[in-house]
């Protein structure tokens, strides 16, 4: 990993950029195309979004990372709603992953939300990646997912906490954000946002969801 980079918050006059980069990091990956740039776009004026943990990783003046988080919640089983934070996409530059760059970005951007006070972040994702960053089974913190069987010790959905004892006691089941679903509840917004970007070929390849 080249060690002349610096992270910083995403400003306004990087949008496009940032979006045009999560569209090359997802494009293909898990389902033909992608979708993860609008939902980002459409992120950003959704009030659960957390400016200050909206994050671009710079190296030599080019933005090749991005990390964003939002606000989420855990309903506990005796009726409680617990605040929590989810995150993504986090997206780096095809030519630049494996490098080192996510991990090292996710952990500014983990250690800033320790910083301001949140207790604890869950979020889909690969256990074999995220674990560098601190994530666990979210079944070993007791929070199930909302999509599958309680008893389930489900293999990519995984949280942390982020202040220890913060879900001390506490069962409960997560529930992913319906900002995340946009571009199925908006499909006409969708695909007039995706026809502001370059044209690319739309593949079906082992490994999609």
């Amino acid at each position: 990993m080249n060690n002349n980079f610096i992270i910083r918050q995403e400003r306004e006059t990087d949008y496009h950029t940032v979006e045009n980069l999560t569209r090359e990091a997802f494009w293909n990956v898990y389902q033909p195309g992608c979708t993860e740039h609008y939902v980002l776009h459409r992120y950003r004026s959704n009030p659960d979004f957390i400016s200050e943990l909206d994050f671009v990783l710079e190296l030599e003046n080019t933005i090749i990372g991005h990390v964003m988080f939002s606000k989420a919640e855990i309903v506990a089983d005796d009726g409680r709603h617990i605040p929590i934070l989810t995150f993504g996409p986090i997206s780096i530059a095809p030519e630049f992953k494996r490098h080192g760059y996510g991990v090292t970005l996710l952990r500014h951007a983990l250690g800033k939300a320790k910083e301001m006070g949140f207790g604890a972040v869950f979020m889909e994702g690969n256990i074999d990646f995220y674990r560098h960053a601190g994530f666990v089974l979210a079944s070993s913190l007791n929070i199930h997912y909302h999509a599958e069987p309680r008893e389930s010790e489900v293999p990519y959905f995984l949280g942390q906490e982020l202040k220890e004892g913060y879900l001390s006691g506490i069962e409960g089941t997560y529930h992913t954000p319906r900002g995340y679903y946009v571009a199925i509840d908006d499909p006409d917004g969708f695909d007039k946002f995706e026809s502001g970007f370059p044209p690319k070929e739309k593949l079906v390849l082992p490994g999609q969801l």
